[in-house]
């Protein structure tokens, strides 16, 4: 479980940036023109870059945004295997994708990625770098086209010619759905009495807090509410102070919560909010349900989207699969995957169940998602589970 200072707060919704091409097309040279910094290694020696490397920056008017340069296209050995697989796992988090040519006798592996981006429904801006190299980049420009179906822009990273329009055209190219995006807008109105019951156990350090805390904070102050943040054992001294309008707490200790809740108080999960905020609230309703329909011989899936060093009574390692063995049938076996390791083929599956994604943005919480919906798989979250194996859904604010 991700933990943050106080420093660390997210001041706003990151808008992913992917760039994707051949090898040695300059991707990491545009990268470094754009950023104004050298964030990637530039080398003429073909496959420098193996894995994605990642420079936050400011892009007016878009705000803050993550640039990701992948390892490059079209390396026929074993290793280029690899870095092919890496470079299409970013697409799974890209907002906006940058498709980087140079020019070139044909662009199947371009037609290819452009293809895989399309699918993927992820904008694309397409341009064709080194034009300073080129003798008539006219006629490069139209051979692009008539290939790809699209006119690229014309850049040269060596010589900063052709960014500000590219610049632009990412402006265009960025989705309308991740502005204005809260984590509690649709609950919470000004002066609002919020409480927040933030357990803060071994998986919480000293002088931290988890992200999805620190999120939730934050999205109140900007909405104008009023948090009074707890710890679990000093809720009815909380309570005491007055009602509150709404109660989130870490679905952890969602029954107890509940029983101790004032009728007039709605009551919500960190989980469950990040559900609605990053993932598919509806295809995680649905999914729960079949918790109980399990068999002894089906295999549940637990994915996080960090990597951490689990502690005694971890969520997803511990407390959930011990719920799972109590109440649905104790030889289902459980299995826990971290981080980046998503298996592609989820049909051995019978059920995955997700933490929050609060380190995901929300493009690779929905690919995820969306895998999971195109193989028949049902998928649930965290708090939309725990709140089920409680017996409080329907009392939950979704």
């Amino acid at each position: 479980m991700h933990t943050v200072s106080l420093s660390d707060t997210p001041s706003a919704l990151r808008l992913t940036i992917g760039f994707f091409g051949r090898t040695n097309s300059g991707k990491s040279s545009l990268i470094n023109a754009i950023s104004g910094q050298e964030v990637s290694l530039v080398s003429p020696v073909s496959g420098t870059t193996t894995d994605p490397v990642s420079k936050p920056i400011e892009i007016y008017p878009l705000g803050p945004c993550i640039l990701l340069d992948t390892a490059g296209v079209g390396d026929k050995t074993e290793l280029g295997g690899l870095r092919m697989s890496r470079t299409l796992a970013v697409m799974d988090k890209t907002d906006v994708a940058v498709l980087v040519l140079t020019k070139a006798e044909d662009y199947a592996e371009e037609k290819n990625l452009l293809e895989e981006l399309n699918k993927r429904k992820i904008p694309v801006v397409t341009v064709l770098n080194q034009v300073d190299l080129l003798e008539d980049t006219e006629s490069a420009l139209e051979a692009v086209q008539a290939i790809l179906g699209v006119r690229p822009l014309a850049v040269s990273a060596t010589e900063k010619t052709g960014l500000a329009t590219f610049r632009e055209q990412l402006v265009k190219s960025a989705p309308a759905s991740l502005e204005n995006e809260t984590v509690v807008g649709h609950l919470v109105k000004e002066n609002m009495r919020v409480l927040l019951v933030m357990p803060q156990d071994i998986q919480a350090p000293k002088g931290r807090l988890i992200m999805p805390q620190v999120q939730v904070i934050r999205d109140l102050l900007d909405h104008g509410a009023i948090p009074t943040c707890v710890t679990a054992d000093k809720l009815s001294e909380a309570l005491q102070d007055g009602t509150p309008d709404l109660i989130i707490t870490d679905s952890q200790v969602f029954p107890q919560v509940y029983e101790q809740k004032p009728a007039k108080s709605l009551l919500t999960s960190f989980s469950v909010l990040l559900a609605r905020y990053k993932g598919d609230i509806d295809a995680y309703l649905a999914g729960v349900k079949t918790v109980w329909n399990l068999k002894p011989s089906d295999r549940v899936l637990i994915a996080e989207a960090c990597s951490h060093q689990p502690q005694d009574g971890d969520i997803g390692r511990v407390k959930i699969p011990n719920l799972i063995h109590k109440k649905i049938h104790p030889d289902i076996k459980v299995e826990v995957v971290g981080g980046q390791d998503f298996p592609t083929d989820l049909t051995p599956y019978a059920l995955v169940i997700h933490c929050g994604g609060c380190m995901f943005n929300r493009r690779q919480v929905l690919s995820r998602v969306m895998r999971a919906v195109e193989q028949k798989v049902p998928i649930t979250n965290y708090g939309i589970f725990l709140a089920e194996m409680a017996g409080i859904l329907d009392k939950v604010t979704i």
